[in-house]
């Protein structure tokens, strides 16, 4: 079985977020503990697709997981997918994804831009829970939630604070898993919108096995509305500030984002152990 490790949201190798990708021939899932234990080997958030010929309306099956558990839904990780299945046809496409979290869209350009369509994750403010201003190490502006994507978006006065940010990731990890959450998203306005971005975020998900995620293209479902109300424009870019960082190019839809980035595959390969295979 071919698996690739792929960057995405970058157009240069070691940047961006890693992802595994497995594209399965199976007609239904293998077991999922397996599916752990390849994202362990890894060392990477992995996708796992399975096509769907008979399906109306959708492609391929898509489901993510990191060797902790599976994840609701993964942004970079399902770029990563369709680049992995555009790369393989070598003509644009649109691919359309069933997952728990719904249709996920992704289109393919010649140019090499992969175009997500995700459903919007419209911010609601909410009180900050008890010890996170502490956890991340940082005064808090304000705090919002997400709805089903699951995480906290926490607002900070200015893109240094963000880039600042030390956390205490074991009172980070205490404080989601107490609190139901996914991860939490830290975001604040550019510091210099000529330097080709208009916010920055950084990503927190302990509790999953990540401390912090490179980029984080869901995560942006949430962003993106939240950042066009507060500039009024609803294309948007987002640097992502981790040590490998990342851009994501988003447009608000009414009740869809669009994401954009490109991404580059890295290494591929083949998987011997398959023993999972036959587990339904």
């Amino acid at each position: 079985m071919r698996i690739r490790i792929i960057d995405a949201f970058t157009d240069r190798p070691f940047a961006g977020n890693p992802a595994g990708v497995c594209l399965l021939e199976t007609a239904t899932w293998p077991a999922e503990q397996w599916m752990r234990q390849v994202a362990a080997e890894l060392g990477h958030e992995t996708a796992f697709a399975r096509p769907l010929p008979d399906e109306a309306g959708v492609d391929w099956a898509l489901r993510w997981f990191t060797p902790a558990a599976e994840s609701n839904v993964c942004g970079h990780a399902t770029l990563a997918t369709a680049h992995a299945l555009n790369t393989d046809s070598a003509r644009p496409m649109t691919i359309r994804f069933a997952s728990n979290f719904g249709l996920l869209i992704a289109r393919t350009s010649r140019d090499g831009t992969i175009t997500l369509d995700f459903p919007a994750a419209y911010p609601a403010e909410v009180l900050s829970p008890d010890g996170l201003a502490h956890a991340l190490g940082a005064e808090l502006h304000a705090t919002y939630g997400t709805g089903a994507l699951g995480d906290l978006l926490a607002v900070v006065d200015d893109e240094s604070a963000v880039r600042s940010l030390q956390p205490d990731f074991a009172a980070l990890g205490h404080l989601i898993r107490r609190n139901g959450m996914r991860g939490i998203i830290v975001t604040a306005a550019a510091a210099d919108r000529r330097s080709g971005y208009d916010f920055v975020s950084r990503y927190f998900a302990p509790a999953s096995g990540i401390l912090e995620d490179p980029v984080t293209g869901s995560a942006h479902t949430a962003l993106a509305p939240y950042w066009s109300r507060r500039l009024g424009r609803d294309n948007l870019t987002g640097l992502q500030a981790s040590d490998r960082t990342g851009l994501v190019h988003t447009a608000v839809h009414g009740d869809r984002v669009h994401l954009t980035g490109r991404a580059v595959t890295v290494l591929e390969g083949a998987l011997h152990h398959t023993d999972g295979l036959e587990a339904r």
